[in-house]
């Protein structure tokens, strides 16, 4: 044993087992302890960051301002529009109650907008709960203040929570009020929400009495270019002259505010005794009905359960409803079109049984509903909608109230005239067993081995099953594809409606591609695959339409689509299947005769040329395709007699440069396309912006 040996410290005996893992609990506790400190540390750090001078408290209108799209539902032009169905729908609650006979809009030079009636007037004598300031200032400048909760004041009306016209008042730069009431005429002006003003007494008025609103609304919150539309706010006003025959609408407007391209008349006056059967009559023109008649009525006001006042014509192609409670339109439906339905059906069935017509054992509710187009509006008590903008009725009652006022009368209807009864029903018994017929095709086709296809929800697919002489219409937007539904030809033209700007393919990633809904149903729809896997053979159409808005939008959306039928499907492309539709922009009107013209220089050589010099020529331009009615649409766009169509081809001899072009136009680099505006600018004209 050497030195270091004998100095060496003694190796440690082994200890038990059970005694190594004695420590690990302790440590495991250690670890815990710290990490709760941690915690209570972090937590008294987050605590002391947020106090009670964090807590903001928005007082009068501020709300409105700081989140107007909770109140309007945005700040886009329909937004901007709603203002006015804010203010016109207290006018009309008026008319309904029985108070006012006339109602007067008034588009002013400055952009402002005046809402005038001869009703009650808003009150003026100082509020029960607030002595120093008028009724008038209190509705005006406060939310949910007004004299709708309570139905002794107003049996029936469109605003429930007394947000509406305050709401205005907070997005308007400048709002003006005068009262006439009791002889006295009084005025009060507003600036974003607050009065800038005392109510003034302005002397006495006589033969006068009523309501002015006349408000600009504010550029901070709509934007420096937003203005009203006056064609848009004409076709409002007209729409509310159909709603309550008992009240006469003026309309004026300065001549320096009508756009050239959507003409309206400076004045005007509408008044509708027929109600919804002459609106129906003028929305169905060029339309194939079942029946020539219109099954229409309307019913009073009794025991309290509201009013209800319809009209129904039953058309060859798919039908519609457009619905209204309270003259507020309720473009997506609710309980009182479930009412409309259930009423029809249960009338149809009922008469079916009595005439012993077995065919009418399959029609269902969703027969029905294909089957008809028609107006429905109620007027109920305390309404509840969903949301503010009141887009869709949400009251049960108003199921019941209007399948009890419709289908009684429905049933005399069909009584009244046996052969009309039949006709209708053997129609609609046609469509039920062709409904039945595709459902079973596409179980069968879902058991095949061979193509399991599932198609898209939104596609109105054609009844031939063959390619050959088929055509697909991608359309933008539900409206343009519900007005394409009703015009196209069922047998081999199907319709499949995309909702605004796609995707730009060029500038995407493939996941991204793969994620959106509207190019995965687009692909559905058309069966043949994309890139490596297209295959001709099973492209389900002959030609692939894109239908779009002669405009710049639509321009941009068809090229859009062109890109990605050139970078997803160039083979379809190559076979000429993808064509360019060329809808109209103008509607050329000079006494019975109507001709279209799709561009300015058209329209321009139509008048010069084609039309008589000695008379005026009327000019209307088409806003988009879900503004032209069916029939104009098919005689127009769709109908391949009278149509044109525009076939897009790939240059073969320089397939580089075509790439080349789509890359720097529609690819990534923003800078590519900055220098091609750079490099062609001096040849722009006609701007459309």
């Amino acid at each position: 044993m050497n030195d270091e040996d004998l100095f060496a410290a003694p190796a440690p005996t082994p200890a038990p087992r059970a005694a190594e893992a004695e420590p690990a609990p302790a440590r495991r506790a250690e670890r815990r302890a710290a990490g709760a400190e941690a915690a209570r540390q972090r937590q008294a750090a987050g605590e002391a960051g947020y106090t009670a001078a964090d807590i903001e408290v928005l007082e009068g209108l501020e709300p409105v301002r700081r989140r107007p799209g909770m109140y309007i539902g945005g700040t886009d032009s329909k937004a901007l529009h709603h203002l006015f169905a804010e203010v016109i729908d207290n006018s009309m609650d008026e008319a309904v109650a029985g108070h006012a006979t006339w109602i007067e809009v008034e588009v002013g030079s400055d952009g402002s907008l005046a809402v005038t009636d001869n009703g009650r007037g808003i009150p003026v004598d100082p509020h029960p709960r607030f002595p120093d300031r008028s009724a008038l200032e209190v509705i005006m400048t406060t939310l949910h203040a007004g004299g709708k909760f309570d139905s002794k004041v107003y049996e029936t009306s469109g605003g429930l929570h007394g947000v509406g016209v305050s709401v205005v008042n907070a997005l308007s730069v400048r709002l003006d009020v005068e009262v006439a009431r009791g002889r006295r005429l009084y005025r009060q002006s507003f600036s974003r929400g607050k009065a800038v003003g005392p109510l003034v007494e302005a002397g006495e008025v006589m033969n006068r009495r009523g309501t002015t609103v006349r408000f600009l609304p504010d550029p901070e919150i709509f934007g420096a270019d937003a203005h009203f539309q006056p064609s848009r706010l004409f076709a409002m006003a007209r729409s509310k002259a159909y709603l309550f025959a008992g009240v006469e609408i003026r309309w004026r407007c300065a001549l320096d505010r009508i756009e050239p391209a959507h003409p309206v008349p400076t004045e005007a006056t509408f008044r509708f005794p027929g109600g919804l059967a002459d609106y129906l009559g003028d929305r169905l023109t060029g339309i194939d009905r079942v029946v020539d008649t219109t099954f229409a009525g309307r019913t009073g006001r009794s025991g309290g359960h509201g009013a209800v006042e319809w009209a129904v014509a039953f058309v060859e192609d798919d039908g519609f409803v457009q619905s209204y409670c309270n003259t507020i339109p309720t473009v997506d439906g609710g309980t009182h079109e479930q009412g409309l339905r259930t009423a029809l059906i249960k009338g149809i069935k009922t008469h079916a049984e009595r005439t012993q017509n077995k065919r009418a054992a399959n029609i269902t509710t969703e027969d029905v509903g294909t089957s008809i187009g028609a107006l429905l509006a109620v007027f109920i008590r305390e309404p509840e909608f969903v949301g503010q903008t009141k887009e869709k009725l949400a009251t049960v009652d108003a199921a019941r109230i209007v399948e009890g006022a419709v289908r009684d009368a429905f049933e005399h209807w069909l009584v009244a005239d046996p052969q009309r009864a039949t006709a209708l029903i053997d129609r609609i018994a046609d469509k039920a067993e062709d409904r039945i017929r595709r459902r079973q095709e596409k179980e069968v086709a879902r058991r095949s081995p061979t193509r399991r296809l599932r198609l898209p929800g939104k596609l109105a697919d054609c009844t031939t099953n063959a390619a050959s002489g088929t055509e697909i219409f991608i359309v933008e937007g539900d409206s343009a594809g519900g007005s394409a539904k009703q015009a196209r030809n069922r047998s081999n033209q199907a319709i499949l409606p995309l909702r605004g700007k796609i995707l730009n393919v060029a500038s995407a990633g493939r996941d991204k591609l793969g994620a959106n809904q509207q190019l995965s149903d687009l692909i559905t729809a058309l069966g043949c695959g994309t890139r490596s896997a297209y295959r001709e053979t099973d492209l389900r159409y002959e030609r692939v339409i894109l239908m779009t808005d002669a405009d710049v939008d639509g321009a941009h959306i068809a090229s859009l689509l062109v890109t990605f039928f050139y970078r997803e499907m160039p083979e379809l492309i190559r076979n000429g299947h993808l064509f360019l539709a060329a809808p109209p922009l103008y509607r050329l009107t000079q006494g019975a005769r109507t001709l279209y013209a799709r561009d300015d220089a058209e329209r321009e050589h139509m008048i010069a040329n084609v039309f008589d010099k000695r008379g005026k020529v009327d000019i209307g331009r088409f806003k988009g395709l879900g503004e032209m009615l069916p029939h104009q649409l098919r005689e127009t766009t769709m109908d391949p007699k009278t149509r044109t169509l525009l076939r897009v081809e790939v240059d073969a001899e320089n397939p580089a440069e075509t790439v080349a072009a789509v890359e720097r136009l529609m690819g990534t680099s923003a800078e590519a396309r900055f220098r091609f505006i750079q490099e062609h600018a001096q040849f722009a004209h006609d701007l459309d912006i």
